[in-house]
């Protein structure tokens, strides 16, 4: 089977087209100030390791002005900084020393909803129902008797209803406000046009500071059903924390609002050259669906979360891959494949389970995993800390979690604190080199006694590391001559192993059993996730080989 090119040379030159980027959680990266949250300057800090490590570019999350009821997906002023990570002129510097070493800026936008704290929201409260304010929300009566009841049954993402209701200036019980989140995070109403013109300015502001681009949270929102009516489900965002609401998420309009972001986008490149990005986090049901986002003038790229989301299983692997190559890369975007983010159990947890099978098993699988996905064509993320290896951190006590997922009900199963805890850089104790405090700062998730194994002073040491692994399978592919523009052709395998060739000289090879199989390749690979013989793939192990067609 021979999938569809990405794409023709004249895209070659598009640096987002097969960019790997870093994720960078900046509370949980490094701390500079000795107050136990990571900051931007930490980031600056960080940058040389980044540079090393062989990334493209790094996407900061929320560090604007914030309570942090979401940890700054809760947004109080989008061009702003929060004194916890610091100032304008320190992001500046940050961006100015990213630029020296060649590393791409994006920022975490979050369109979808602002903080309960946003002056404009402060300002409908304190409006009457009805009024222009109020507009810019969706505020709305309830039902029942004295409207005690919610508009409609909608549920949040974050579980309970997906309405709260206000006391109004003369201390009744008044209006109902929608927050498919949090209720610390009610939703802008993008029916009004004072929505889109807001974010057209504040793109600007942060174009005009010289960012690279934007990853757009809930690309896939903005936009409710206009009548917002009943759902036939309404607990199914909440019981699968995804967008599957078809009349909250998805809504045909959402495109306009993209077309006009990539037009601002345009405009920007046209002016030096430097060509901006949109990365949607776009979760919708199908990857044809998908490609809606990354047509041509819309969204440049979106995340593809199928393949996160798939089982440790070859023929799982095998469809997504061929769905995203065929819908997704038709579209002469690329894919944009990703294993992990600040909201997903981390990989060596994810894959290691059930943990009866054996210790070790998760961390062979994530490094088998990291492997395929540098190999596959098109662009990736790496959220920070998989680079090391580090597993979820699973007991956390109660009373440290902030989660407002936990909070909300009360449940620890979808938690997603345990990927956040700080990371750790040397030393032998917390906080492991992550804040400049004293050995007694504390940072703001507690890091288990296990981290001092991955910290990075180690890791760079150690050549049989993820963090080496991750480096070399960096370097090897920035030496690939295609990497986006790449084919991908699936090869004969036995049972439970892939292996496709990109028409470029790389072969990779993934077993997803157990069992040591014989390679698809002769000759010893070039890189593999683990001991891997000449004609051997063993169990739980990728490998790559570059054949004579290579251009190294």
């Amino acid at each position: 089977m021979h999938m569809h090119r990405q794409g023709n040379g004249l895209n070659r030159h598009r640096w987002w087209r097969d960019a790997v980027i870093y994720q960078v959680y900046v509370r949980s990266f490094l701390d500079s100030t000795g107050d136990g949250v990571g900051d931007l300057a930490g980031v600056r800090a960080g940058l040389p390791y980044l540079k090393k490590l062989g990334v493209d570019g790094i996407w900061l999350s929320p560090f604007y002005p914030s309570p942090q009821h979401d940890h700054g997906y809760d947004v109080a002023d989008y061009c702003g900084v929060d004194p916890l990570f610091g100032d304008l002129a320190e992001f500046d510097l940050l961006v100015a020393a990213a630029r020296r070493l060649g590393v791409k800026v994006l920022l975490d936008i979050v369109p979808n909803h602002c903080s309960s704290e946003h002056p404009w929201f402060e300002e409908a409260l304190a409006a009457e129902p009805g009024s222009a304010a109020r507009a810019r929300f969706h505020f709305a009566d309830g039902r029942g008797p004295g409207g005690e009841e919610p508009p409609n049954n909608w549920h949040s993402m974050f579980g309970g209803p997906a309405w709260s209701r206000v006391t109004e200036a003369d201390g009744r019980p008044g209006q109902w406000y929608l927050h498919m989140f949090a209720p610390e995070q009610p939703d802008w109403n993008w029916r009004n046009p004072e929505i889109g013109a807001e974010f057209d300015r504040i793109l600007r502001f942060w174009l005009d500071r010289g960012i690279d681009g934007f990853r757009i949270d809930v690309a896939a929102g903005l936009y409710k059903h206009p009548e917002l009516p009943d759902s036939d489900d309404p607990e199914a965002d909440a019981r699968t924390r995804d967008s599957v609401n078809p009349l909250a998420w998805n809504q045909p309009e959402v495109h306009d609002v993209w077309r006009q972001w990539r037009s601002i986008c345009e405009e920007y490149t046209a002016r030096d050259g430097r060509e901006r990005l949109l990365v949607g986090e776009v979760s919708v049901p199908t990857a044809r669906e998908h490609a809606e986002y990354v047509r041509s003038d819309e969204l440049h790229q979106a995340f593809f979360f199928d393949l996160l989301s798939a089982p440790w299983e070859a023929d799982a692997f095998r469809k997504v891959i061929s769905e995203a190559m065929q819908d997704i890369a038709g579209t002469g975007s690329t894919v944009t494949w990703v294993l992990n983010n600040h909201d997903q159990v981390r990989t060596v947890t994810r894959y290691g389970e059930p943990a009866t099978e054996g210790s070790g098993l998760g961390a062979a699988r994530a490094r088998a995993a990291a492997l395929l996905m540098l190999a596959l064509p098109g662009a990736a993320y790496i959220y920070q800390g998989e680079e090391l290896g580090l597993p979820e951190v699973v007991d956390l006590p109660d009373d440290v979690l902030t989660d407002p997922i936990f909070h909300r009900t009360g449940s620890r199963a979808r938690i997603r604190d345990g990927c956040r805890v700080p990371l750790p850089w040397s030393g032998q104790a917390s906080p492991f080199g992550f804040t400049s405090g004293a050995e007694s700062a504390k940072p703001w998730l507690p890091q288990p006694e296990y981290f001092a194994e991955y910290a990075t002073d180690r890791a760079l040491a150690d050549t049989r590391s993820f963090w080496h692994l991750y480096r070399d399978g960096l370097q090897l592919r920035a030496a690939l001559p295609q990497l986006g523009e790449g084919t991908l052709r699936w090869l004969d395998t036995p049972p439970g192993v892939l292996a496709f060739d990109r028409g470029d000289g790389l072969v990779c090879a993934v077993n997803f059993g157990t069992a040591p199989t014989p390679a698809p390749v002769s000759g010893t690979p070039l890189l593999s996730s683990g001991p891997c013989p000449a004609g051997v793939l063993p169990g739980s192990t990728a490998a790559w080989w570059i054949g004579d067609g290579a251009d190294l």
